[in-house]
This record gives C-alpha cells, sequence and structure tokens, in this order.
C-alpha cells in the first residue's frame, strides 16, 4: 500500500496557519524536533511505536499540562489528525480549552505537624506525608485541628454504612483507610469484597470529607489496599499540581489534602493508646463508630505559588455518512508527570539523576493508539454510518480533569454518545489468550467485543488485582458516571508462547518498576504484536458500533444504567 510520509516541521507550521483557536498564555511556544516517518493506512507495529518514541521522548518533557511539553504533543497530535484528512472535532477548532489552576506548593515554607501528648512531631514531605489543596490559595493553615478515625470515610445509604453517623467534623481532621470495607475484610457481603467500588478511591473519600465539612483529610496509605508503593503517590503529589477551577467543578473541597504513611499512622495510633490494625478490623464491621484519636491535633501551613491557565483537550471527528449526529468516542489521555528537574531545580532532582517522567506506556501507547485506530477508520470502505470522534484529553493525572470537563461540556451530547472506547497504558506483553475487560461484565459492550475477541482464539477475562480500582482511575469512567456505555480493555498476561508466569512477570515490573516513575520509557524490545491484536480488536468494536443502529447500555442492576436510561429517554423525546 501507498505509504504517507509526514516531515513534521512543515506540518506543525500548517497547523499554526489553520487554528483558529488562541494558544493559552500559561503554553510556552515550544518546537518538536523534526520527525520523518513512512506511515502506512494499516494498524501497524512500526507506527505505533514510532508515535510511542516522539511522545514519550525526553524533548516532550513528560507533557505535563501547561509546559512546552504540552505544545510539541499538541502540535503533533493535530499535525497526525491532519495527515489522516480528519475534521476537527470542536467546530473549526482541533481544541477545546480547560481551565486550570495550577498550584506549587514551596515544601522549604510549608510545614506540617501532629500534636500528641505535649509533643510536636514534624511530618517530613515526600517520605512520612504528601498534602496538597484545592483553594487556589496561596497560604492554607489548619490550626490544632482534632484527629479523628472515621474508618474509611464512607457515607453509603444504599449499603446501609456511614463512618460518618452521629459526628460533627467541622474543623476538624479525619483520618482514614485507603479501599473499602470488603477488601481488608476479604468478605464478599461488603460492598464490592475484593473488587474496589468507587467508595473505596481517594478521590471520593476527600470529597465526602469535603461535604461532611472536615478541615482536612488525611488518608492511612498501605501497597496492598491502595494499589501501588507509597513511592507513587510521592511522584504525583511532587510538582505542581492541577485542578479544575470552582467555577467549572463546584462540588465542596476541602482545605487540605492528603496522605500519611502506614508508620506514621501506627505511630499516632499507639500515641491514642489505639492499635492501627485493631481499629483497621474494627472499620471492617458494619455499625463501626468514629474514634477520636486521644488528644491528638494536625497543624499544618501550606505555601502555593498558584497560576490560573489552562489546557487543551485535543480531538478530531470523522463525521458519519449516514447519522453523523451520533457518535462512538476513542479516548486516551495525551499527559503525564512532566520534568520534576525543571519543577524542583536540578540540585533536588539530585546530580545526574533521571527526572523526567516519560510516560511511554501511560500513556504515550494509548494516544499512539487512538491514532492508529483512526487511520483505520479513514480508509474503511464502507464509510462508517455514524461519526468516530477521536479525544485526546489532559489532565487525566491530575484525577481526569481533561474528561471530566468535556464530559460536562461535550461537542457531541451524551445522549447521542454510542459508547466510548478508552486506551490507558497498554500491554506490552506480547500476544496473549485473554483479553483484559476493566470492570467486564458492566455494560453490553462486552458482547460487541467478544466474538472480535473470539475470532483472535482470545477469552474475556476481569483485570487482575480488582482490588486496585482500575475501573475509577482511567478517562472512561467520566463518561460512566454520566450512563455512557464505556470500554477499557487491554491484553492480558497468558502469554501465548511463554505462558502466565511470564506475561505476570512483564506486568509486575510495570508495576513496581516503571508506573509513574522516570523508568517509564520507550523500549524497542517491546513485543508488539499484542498490541496490533488489541487494537485491531478495540477498532472492530467501532466499527460495528458505527455501522449499526444500536444502543448498547449498561446491565440490569449496574450503577450507571439509570443515568444511561434517563439520557436516552431524553433523546427519544
Amino acid at each position: 500500500m501507498m505509504k504517507r510520509t509526514l516531515i513534521f516541521a512543515a506540518a506543525a507550521l500548517a497547523l499554526a496557519a489553520c487554528s483558529k483557536t488562541p494558544e493559552p498564555e500559561a503554553t510556552p511556544v515550544a518546537v518538536a524536533p523534526p520527525v520523518e516517518h513512512g506511515f502506512g493506512p494499516e494498524i501497524s507495529a512500526e507506527d505505533f511505536a514510532q508515535h510511542v518514541k516522539v511522545l514519550s521522548s525526553d524533548e516532550f518533557g513528560g507533557r505535563a499540562p501547561g509546559t512546552p511539553g504540552e505544545q510539541m504533543t499538541a502540535d503533533y497530535l493535530v499535525a497526525q489528525f491532519q495527515r489522516l484528512g480528519l475534521q476537527p472535532g470542536n467546530g473549526d477548532s482541533w481544541f477545546q480549552d480547560v481551565p486550570m489552576v495550577e498550584t506549587t506548593a514551596d515544601e522549604s515554607t510549608s510545614s506540617a505537624v501532629i500534636g500528641v501528648n505535649g509533643e510536636a512531631r514534624p511530618l517530613a514531605f515526600g517520605t512520612q506525608m504528601a498534602l496538597g489543596t484545592r483553594t487556589a490559595q496561596p497560604e492554607v493553615k489548619v490550626d490544632a485541628s482534632e484527629m479523628v478515625f472515621v474508618g474509611y470515610g464512607v457515607n453509603a445509604p444504599e449499603a446501609g454504612w456511614n463512618d460518618y453517623a452521629g459526628l460533627d467534623v467541622k474543623g476538624k481532621t479525619v483520618v482514614m483507610l485507603v479501599n473499602d470495607p470488603g477488601y481488608h475484610a476479604g468478605s464478599e457481603e461488603l460492598f464490592g469484597g475484593k473488587k474496589m467500588t468507587y467508595y473505596g478511591r481517594w478521590t471520593y473519600k476527600y470529597e465526602e470529607a469535603a461535604r461532611q465539612g472536615a478541615a482536612a483529610a488525611l488518608i492511612i496509605h498501605d501497597d496492598s489496599g491502595a494499589g501501588y508503593g507509597w513511592d507513587v503517590v510521592k511522584n504525583s503529589w511532587s510538582g505542581a499540581q492541577y485542578d479544575l477551577p470552582a467555577s467549572a467543578d463546584p462540588e465542596p473541597r476541602l482545605p487540605m489534602q492528603g496522605w500519611i504513611t502506614g508508620e506514621v499512622a501506627t505511630q499516632l495510633f499507639a500515641d491514642a493508646g489505639l492499635d492501627l490494625e485493631a481499629m483497621r478490623a474494627a472499620a471492617n464491621v458494619p455499625g463501626f463508630k468514629a474514634v477520636p484519636l486521644g488528644d491528638a491535633t494536625f497543624s499544618a501551613t501550606l505555601n502555593s505559588t498558584i497560576k490560573e491557565s489552562s489546557s487543551r483537550n485535543i480531538l478530531a471527528k470523522l463525521p458519519g455518512s449516514e447519522r453523523p449526529d451520533e457518535a462512538i468516542v476513542y479516548t486516551a489521555h495525551w499527559d503525564h508527570l512532566g520534568d520534576h528537574g525543571a519543577a524542583h531545580g536540578a540540585e533536588a532532582a539530585g546530580e545526574g539523576e533521571d527526572h523526567i517522567y516519560n510516560g511511554a506506556i501511560d500513556n504515550a501507547t494509548g494516544v499512539a493508539g487512538v491514532l492508529e485506530i483512526a487511520e483505520a477508520f479513514t480508509v474503511q470502505d464502507p464509510k462508517p454510518a455514524r461519526s468516530v470522534v477521536f479525544l485526546l484529553v489532559t489532565l487525566e493525572e491530575s484525577g481526569l480533569l481533561g474528561s471530566k470537563y468535556y464530559a460536562a461540556n461535550p461537542v457531541i451530547p451524551l445522549k447521542d454518545t454510542v459508547a466510548v472506547v478508552n486506551l490507558d497504558a497498554m500491554s506490552v506483553v506480547g500476544p496473549t489468550k485473554d483479553f483484559v475487560v476493566i470492570g467486564l461484565g458492566n455494560s453490553e459492550l462486552d458482547e460487541v467485543l467478544r466474538p472480535i475477541a473470539e475470532a483472535q482464539g482470545r477469552v474475556l477475562v476481569e483485570e487482575d488485582g480488582v482490588e486496585k480500582g482500575f475501573f475509577f482511575r482511567s478517562d472512561h469512567f467520566s463518561f460512566a458516571k454520566f450512563g455512557v456505555p464505556a470500554l477499557y480493555a487491554k491484553g492480558g498476561i497468558d502469554h501465548v508462547e511463554k505462558g502466565v508466569d511470564y506475561g505476570r512477570e512483564i506486568q509486575a515490573n510495570y508495576g513496581s518498576v516503571l508506573y509513574h516513575k522516570p523508568a517509564d520509557e520507550f523500549d524497542p524490545n517491546w513485543d508488539l504484536r499484542g498490541v496490533v491484536q488489541d487494537l485491531m480488536a478495540l477498532y472492530g468494536v467501532g466499527r460495528e458500533l458505527a455501522g449499526n443502529e444500536a444502543w448498547p447500555n449498561y446491565v440490569e442492576g449496574n450503577a450507571f444504567k439509570a443515568a444511561r436510561d434517563a439520557s436516552r429517554g431524553e433523546a427519544a423525546n
């Protein structure tokens, strides 16, 4: 087949001429290095690898929002969309501006102290605690706030569970466990059992503490319950933190929120005459009552630099030939954690230390996958009857903010959005016998994917580590909350030639060595045969839905079905 050649520097100049959207003031002008590669219309490992290699290069600086890396990423992605002959996805613009507040704590002038038994015990940023604010205030203080253990910090009326029952936490600091009651108890009778529910997500816990009026909330970290080690917390909470402004996201916000290590919590509970493990066991029992932590108080001063700016979702569209107002959306997040050397200074980063968080697997792979799928749609014959939107969102690493903003301000109404297919941190294990659906059994999209996977000789399985709450940790969740059926699937671990143990070893290495660390870089030794299979399957789901008149839904009893029923009822009227 004829190859399409892109010389990137020229494409970037074309972008500047055609886009009518002004650049955000906070995004410095940047020029990506020239890239030349012959792209073929078929989904291929070579083209996929080229996209990943460029996006995760040191020149892109870890793709943090509001940095030169964002500009370079936007230029590259729009140039790719133009190469494919796609239309801008937001009217005549390739962008949807996402307002953001950038908060960077000054750890040198900030402090946090637990007062206990008349003694002040300072907490060290990064090694003992992580702390942040969503107030957009340059100085936030909590002074001698009483500390109270609220179990898992869950208020779930439908489950008859309220850790805040009879408790007034206004002005107090709540301390809570990560995950939800079913996990550590090992009981299938509590919440989702081993499988994390939304009540187990740290984002929910802060939201509920804010609704309850707490002054601060601290989550006790444990590797198993969180699904990742303390280094992930430290790396994710250091440097610039991003949020939507309150005007765009009016939910209640805490003055301060953060994490403490298990070691700090163990000592805190002991000082209060309590045993942390005994309290964890008590919190697993229905009817648990919150427990004051003796005379312990929390005091903190958080000094931050605040900058209001904007980032961008990047989107393109292939209009449907028959029903262009109905759409299938493919999404992936383009952002990652940036350059911590630039954020903290070379000395803070460590002499000779790699401080660029390249984000190759997370999530240059997902972005590359969407580009490959988009190319497959452009050469499809017949053309899709429904529109296909390719949405590359920002600020996922800050709490799914880009997709959250899009879901609240969709280009195509969510009632007319047939389905969302999300690509995030694709598997580079190689070809596998299993195909993982995160949240298997949630929606009818499973049955669209199943025969496609079976034709590849693969079986659908749920994710390994359901207690880690992966369904709530990527951008499809922003759509699920509004009832849009969302599929998040990737290759599994049962390698066709090398077996399960090999696949599990690769997966474990990603979680312990690469995830949210500078080591997540492009590796030319990846086995991308499985990625090609995955992309063909996910393209197949979109092709099926774009060519028929089906309106998939969530299954009976699923929490998101009511929202879908309501939106489709609105569409019918």
